[in-house]
């Protein structure tokens, strides 16, 4: 008799316990998907065996503790969230839940199609002009956006030449003068770009260009001229 109440007991513990961290197929199918963390990068929501898991800023394979049929605790961003409906824009969204008034709701993280891309993933499948695009739509809505800063991007380009990749420095230099048409260093890293290309041509046409914003760039100068003597040679 106490053998089967222990065993009636530790049934009833497991029973309890699948469903609490399990998830039903209407709630996966409705979450699982990406969100706008940035208007250049997603949170990504996923389920192994029922189980949620989250891809997000950076940290891959984020297990979060289900604490009820709504609620999860992401340990390693020290947030509790919930997955509700905006009545405004009747979207999902990812909601954080306030630390200070529960009943408090922010629709924090909105959900996207699972065929919309971000600028970035754009520029990383080649399709330059949809992510100049997309970028144009980030500084127009935000001027200040770190997104979209010069000195960021510049830096993206200068990466690539170290890298050798030079015909995807050109595209994220090309990128900054979209962005950026009225800066002098713009068109000389674009200018550096081409050179390592072999574009000679295309690489003076952009060194003169910053230098007739900016006559005391150093580095046109010097590239400039290297390019005019080789050329005269």
């Amino acid at each position: 008799m106490i053998k089967s109440k222990i065993s009636l007991l530790l049934l009833l513990f497991i029973t309890l316990s699948c469903s609490k961290t399990s998830n039903n197929s209407d709630f996966i199918k409705s979450v699982s998907g990406k969100y706008l963390f940035n208007p250049n990068k997603a949170i990504e929501v996923y389920f192994i065996e029922n189980e949620l898991f989250l891809k997000w800023n950076g940290a891959e394979n984020i297990k979060p503790l289900k604490t009820d049929d709504s609620t999860f605790y992401v340990k390693e961003m020290n947030e509790k969230i919930q997955f509700l409906t905006n009545p405004e824009d009747g979207l999902l969204y990812i909601c954080l839940v306030s630390k200070d008034d529960k009943s408090k709701i922010t629709y924090n993280y909105k959900k996207i199609g699972d065929d919309e891309k971000l600028p970035g993933e754009y520029f990383k499948n080649k399709e330059y002009d949809k992510a100049r695009e997309g970028y144009l739509a980030i500084q127009k809505a935000d001027s200040l956006s770190p997104i979209i800063e010069e000195t960021r991007i510049n830096r993206i380009g200068y990466n690539n030449i170290r890298d050798k990749n030079y015909d995807a420095a050109v595209e994220v230099f090309a990128l900054n003068i979209a962005l950026y048409p009225n800066s002098s260093n713009v068109y000389d890293s674009y200018g550096e770009a081409l050179f390592y290309t072999g574009d000679t041509l295309n690489a003076i046409l952009n060194f003169k260009k910053s230098l007739a914003m900016d006559s005391g760039n150093r580095n046109a100068k010097r590239y400039l001229k290297k390019l005019v003597t080789e050329t005269v040679n």
